[in-house]
Parts: C-alpha cells; sequence; structure tokens
C-alpha cells in the first residue's frame, strides 16, 4: 500500500503531511494512519459493529427459533453456542483486521496459499448485498404505503379475490334441494341457487388474510414462477434506487461519514423495539404470546434433539456476521493498540440480548393478534418474509392507530438493514482501497457511488414480478455453505498453518500480554472446538438440503443449476489463487507449496512504529504489492 509520497529535500512530517492527507479527505489529521485513516471515536467503530452484527435476523428469524426449540430452554444451546463458535470467530477476525490495517483479501498477506478465501468473502457479500438492498426497498414501500389513515391491508379490497378472509371460508356442505334430497354441493353453488347450508354441515378452508394478498398481489406483484419474470415493478425499483442513494450518501467519505449515520441507525431500532413491547404488554392477549415465546412453552427434553443444536449454532453464526469480511474490513480502521478483545465481547453479548429483546416485542403483539382472531399463537407465528410483511402486519392493522405503529416498524427495518448494508459495502470499498490505494484516496466518493449504481443496476432482476423467487435462489445458495467453507478455512489457516501460538503473539503486541490462563480457552475453541463445530453444521447442511421453493411453488431444474453455479463462482477462487500462488513460487513443488505457507514478507503492523522486535525486518508495504508472490528468500520465516 502507498504512504504520502514528500519531496527528498522534505521530511514527511509536519505542514506536509497534513496538506497531503487534507487531499485524501477520508483521513482526518489526527489519525494514527495517515493511509487509510481510523475511525473517529471509538464509539463510531462500536455502532458500526452492532449495526452490522445487529440485522434482520434478529427480529425475523431468532423468535420463531427459540419457540420452535423449547421456548426458553433454547437459550442454553444458544448461549454454549455464542462462547463455542460465536465468539471466538468473532475476535480472531477483529485481531486480524486490526493488527495488519488490512481488509479481507489484502489481510491474506498472512498466509498467501489462502488469499482466495479472502475473495470468497467479498464475492458472496456482493452477492448478499444485492438482494439485501432490495429488503431494504421493501421495508421503504410499506414505510411510505402506511401513510394513509387506514392501512391498505387492513381489509380485503379490489385487488383481493374471493379467498381473503381473516376468519375461514365455508367451501362445501350439505343442502335439501326441492325434492327434499341432501345433497354435499360446492358453496358457490349454494350460492348461486339461493339454498342454505344445513347447520353443521360446513366444510371450511383457511382463507387467506389481507396482508397475505397484499403482499403478494399489490407489493410484490408476484408472478407464477421465476421462469416467469414478468416486468420491473415500478414503485419497487424506485424504493430500490432510493435505498442505494441512502447507503451511497452514507459512505461517500467512508468510514468518516458512516461511523456518522450509525449513532442513529444502530441506536433507534432499539427505541422502536422498546416502543412496541411498552405497547405489545397493554394488549389483551400479550401474555399468551410471551409465555409461548419464552415462558410456558419451556421444553427442556427439547435438548436432546441435534436439529435445536444445530439452529442455536447456525444462528449464533450468521447472526454474528463472521467470515463475510465485514468484521476484518471494519476492524482495519481501529487504531492498533485498540482493546479488540473488550470490543468483541461488548458486540457479541448486545448483538445476542438484542434478539431476545425483540422477542419479546414481536410476540406480545402476535399474541394479541392471535387472542383477537380466536387463534392459537402456533397459528400466527411466521418467520421471514411472513412475520416481516404478512403476520406483523396484519398485527399492526388491528391496533388503535395502526398507521403509527406501521411506521414505526418498518422504519425500524430500514435502520436494521441499513447499518448492516454499511459494513457490506465498506467490505467492498476498502478491497479496492487495498489493491488501489491511490484511486481511492483521489476517488473515493465518485468509486463508493460506482459502486452503489452498479450494484443498484444488478437488483433490478430482484424487483420484477419474480424478484423474490431471485431473492430466495441468492439467499438459499450463496449465504450458506460459501461462508461456513470460508470460516473454516480462514480458522484453519491462521491456527493450524500460521500458528495459533504465533497469532495469540501478534495480539498480546496489541493489547498487552496476558496470563496462558486467559488464552486457554481461545487456544481450545479455535485449535479444536470451532473448526470441528464448524465442519459439523456444514455436513448437516449438506446433508439436509433441499430444493428451494418459494409458497410450495418449487424451482425449475435450471434456476436450482444457477443456484450452484453461483456458489461454485464464489468457492472457486480458494483453490484457483492457491494453484496460482504455487505456480508463481519458485523451487520444488513441495518448496513452493511451504513458501506460500509462509506469511508474505510485507506482512505486519502497518505501521512501523507498533512492528517492535518481531517484525523490524518487515518489508514496507508499498515495496511489495499482494500481486507478488514472495520467494523462498523474501517469505518469513517462522519464528
Amino acid at each position: 500500500m502507498d504512504k504520502l509520497k514528500c519531496p527528498s529535500f522534505f521530511k514527511c512530517r509536519g505542514k506536509e503531511k497534513v496538506t497531503a492527507s487534507s487531499e485524501n479527505f477520508h483521513v482526518g489529521e489526527n489519525d494514527e494512519n495517515q493511509d487509510r485513516g481510523n475511525w473517529s471515536k471509538k464509539s463510531d467503530y462500536l455502532l458500526s459493529m452492532v449495526g452490522y452484527a445487529v440485522g434482520l435476523g434478529n427480529v425475523w428469524r431468532f423468535p420463531y427459533l427459540t419457540y420452535t426449540n423449547g421456548g426458553g430452554a433454547f437459550l442454553i444451546p444458544y448461549a454454549i453456542m455464542l462462547a463455542l463458535a460465536g465468539l471466538p470467530l468473532f475476535f480472531l477476525e477483529c485481531s486480524l483486521g486490526q493488527f495488519a490495517s488490512l481488509g479481507p483479501v489484502s489481510v491474506w498477506r498472512i498466509l498467501p496459499l489462502f488469499q482466495g478465501v479472502g475473495i470468497t468473502m467479498v464475492l458472496i457479500s456482493i452477492f448478499v448485498t444485492i438482494y439485501y438492498n432490495v429488503i431494504i426497498g421493501y421495508s421503504l414501500y410499506y414505510m411510505f404505503a402506511s401513510f394513509q389513515s387506514e392501512l391498505p391491508w387492513k381489509y380485503c379490497s379490489s385487488w383481493s379475490d374471493r379467498n381473503c378472509s381473516r376468519s375461514p371460508i365455508v367451501t362445501h356442505c350439505n343442502v335439501n334441494t326441492e325434492k327434499g334430497k341432501i345433497i354435499h354441493v360446492n358453496i358457490s353453488w349454494v350460492d348461486a341457487n339461493n339454498f342454505t347450508c344445513i347447520n353443521g354441515s360446513e366444510i371450511y378452508q383457511a382463507g387467506q388474510l389481507p396482508s397475505e394478498q397484499y403482499w403478494d398481489k399489490v407489493a410484490l406483484q408476484r408472478s407464477s414462477g421465476i421462469d416467469e419474470t414478468g416486468e420491473i415493478v415500478w414503485y419497487l425499483a424506485l424504493c430500490l434506487l432510493l435505498a442505494w442513494l441512502i447507503v451511497g450518501a452514507a459512505l461517500f467519505k467512508g468510514i468518516k461519514s458512516s461511523g456518522k449515520v450509525v449513532y442513529f441507525t444502530a441506536l433507534f431500532p432499539y427505541v422502536v423495539l422498546l416502543i412496541l413491547l411498552i405497547r405489545g404488554a397493554t394488549l389483551e392477549g400479550a401474555s399468551k404470546g410471551i409465555s409461548y415465546y419464552i415462558g410456558a412453552q419451556s421444553n427442556f427434553t427439547k435438548l436432546r434433539e441435534a436439529e435445536v443444536w444445530k439452529d442455536a449454532a447456525t444462528q449464533i453464526f450468521y447472526s454474528l456476521s463472521v467470515a463475510w469480511g465485514g468484521l476484518v474490513a471494519l476492524s482495519s480502521y481501529n487504531k492498533f493498540n485498540n482493546n479488540c478483545y473488550s470490543d468483541a465481547i461488548v458486540v457479541c453479548l448486545t448483538n445476542c440480548l438484542t434478539s431476545v429483546f425483540a422477542g419479546f416485542s414481536i410476540f406480545s403483539i402476535l399474541g394479541h393478534m392471535a387472542h383477537i382472531s380466536g387463534k392459537e399463537v402456533s397459528q400466527v407465528v411466521k418467520s421471514g418474509f411472513d412475520l416481516a410483511f404478512i403476520a406483523y402486519p396484519e398485527a399492526l392493522a388491528q391496533l388503535p392507530g395502526g398507521p403509527f405503529w406501521s411506521i414505526l416498524f418498518f422504519f425500524m427495518l430500514l435502520t436494521l438493514g441499513l447499518d448492516s448494508q454499511f459494513a457490506s459495502i465498506e467490505t467492498i470499498t476498502t478491497t479496492i482501497q487495498d489493491l488501489f490505494p491511490n484511486a481511492m484516496k483521489k476517488m473515493r466518493a465518485p468509486i463508493t457511488l460506482g459502486c452503489c449504481l452498479v450494484l443498484f443496476l444488478l437488483g433490478l432482476v430482484c424487483v420484477t414480478q419474480a424478484g423474490i423467487y431471485w431473492i430466495q435462489l441468492i439467499d438459499h445458495f450463496c449465504a450458506g455453505w460459501g461462508i461456513l467453507i470460508a470460516a473454516i478455512l480462514e480458522i484453519v489457516g491462521i491456527i493450524w498453518i500460521y500458528g495459533g501460538n504465533r497469532f495469540i503473539e501478534d495480539i498480546e503486541m496489541m493489547i498487552g500480554a496476558k496470563k496462558w490462563i486467559f488464552w486457554l480457552w481461545w487456544r481450545a475453541c479455535w485449535f479444536v472446538i470451532t473448526p470441528v463445530l464448524l465442519t459439523a453444521i456444514l455436513v448437516w447442511s449438506l446433508v439436509k438440503f433441499h430444493r428451494p421453493e418459494y409458497a410450495q411453488i418449487p424451482y425449475p431444474d435450471w434456476a436450482v443449476a444457477l443456484g450452484w453455479c453461483m456458489i461454485i463462482f464464489c468457492i472457486i477462487w480458494i483453490p484457483i489463487v492457491a494453484l496460482i500462488k504455487i505456480i508463481q513460487a519458485e523451487g520444488s513443488i513441495l518448496q513452493r507449496i511451504i513458501n506460500c505457507c509462509r506469511p508474505a514478507s510485507n506482512w505486519g503492523p502497518y505501521l512501523e512504529k507498533h512492528r517492535g522486535e518481531r517484525y523490524k525486518d518487515m518489508v514496507e508495504p508499498e515495496k511489495e504489492t499482494d500481486h507478488e508472490i514472495p520467494t523462498i528468500s523474501g517469505s518469513r520465516k517462522p519464528e
């Protein structure tokens, strides 16, 4: 990475340095790293990390998992998986990015053979970023639609069909004909012939809620399947454009601007969740909903089931956003001696407690919905899109002042999604900065806005009438196995090949030496427990693979094949880059492999003042780029 250059007759300090950095508007005069910049405040970083980790899954997935996996008993495997899988990997990634001040691709100077892992992380983040902003666009659309005296999905309307109803619909019954015979007929025939059903002979089917038909017929204009693309839904396209404009405006100065925006986007969801909890707790049936969530339904016998532990581990892994590259990217802007250990604990605990807290807010209102509809809570509980855009809007429509609560809820979803999106885009721009530092210094804003424009155009397929099918397809394939593979290789490469003890020494250079007992737990997790758990989750998910579907509509073979192509495209760079590194190295095959398993000669703390004796021979970053492969003599020998 290039550093600021000064004429040979000047020293790079004082006024000259300030002048140079002033051209680079994402760098402050007081920043420790004048090339890349640092967070303006510690709180900027922490809130950005909390915003990245706390996302839509905390609201629309965790409460449902808790309900279906034993209620309060689920918190036991959840907490254990946090300690064994989530926190160790989270701490590892934060330490890695902070130590080298590099993004998720360039940080693999630590182990050149595995640089493809960083590329995989960034590619998967790009795929997910494309559809994640579409979900933010959905939230914008529903928020705008809520600015009415009455929520448009409160009642069945001109856009609904005959199946639209909150109560069961009579489909068949027995009737008396004119000749006195009793026959079993379709209810539509009864209506047409002015007969009436014999009491007790009715056969019912569940009607579709107004909110469900509104979601399908109005918001999405959903087609019959992914192979019926239809046209672009113009108002969703405009909402998607607005979402990208918000993201671009928040990030055009990098962390200097996004670090300020997250004070609102990271904190506002807690305000809304608290308001919704207070409102929900005052409603009839709220206690029933909460008891279903975590109280009376606690079932400790569920802990004997492997599925419960798998769900806990999976939720922890994905909700903390590990192995996406974002944690490395955000931490790379920390000052070298920042206490990343305490940061990791604070962020992880905040994320998990947020999930539990969100469950109370969600289930208190779902309990009220079940009460007034005469159903059990189990009949109204949903997850994912069904919760966010069908079940919860339906519950809000039945509250006094429904539009106000709806605006609050969807604005909360908007802010939950935005700060996660900020970190994802920062992952992409940080990667570009590490590869092309001079271009980013001069053109950070145009490059950032250019990335947003390209991703917006790629996302247009997700706002067609078949858009929801594309979102499900990308999420099903790209947000699953690829991340698990990257996480396993990341921890194996750094701990088993680079060396766990060596990595601990690197961390101690930043946060100070610790007693051996302090590291005993981390060694146990990093060397054995965490990689074994992640491997078990990967194998389980592959064994339990099922064809994706949406609304009980299965995907055609070509769509499934395309999904496999997307994930293969993301992970294929791991062996490709490894092969390129080995070919470009010198010596015999064995020597080349050994050489590529050693840190590059420019691996170490970015600034010379932090290198100490351990990295005193480190080559300056700008003297050897990531594209160059260290030779035997140029590699850093094991210490």
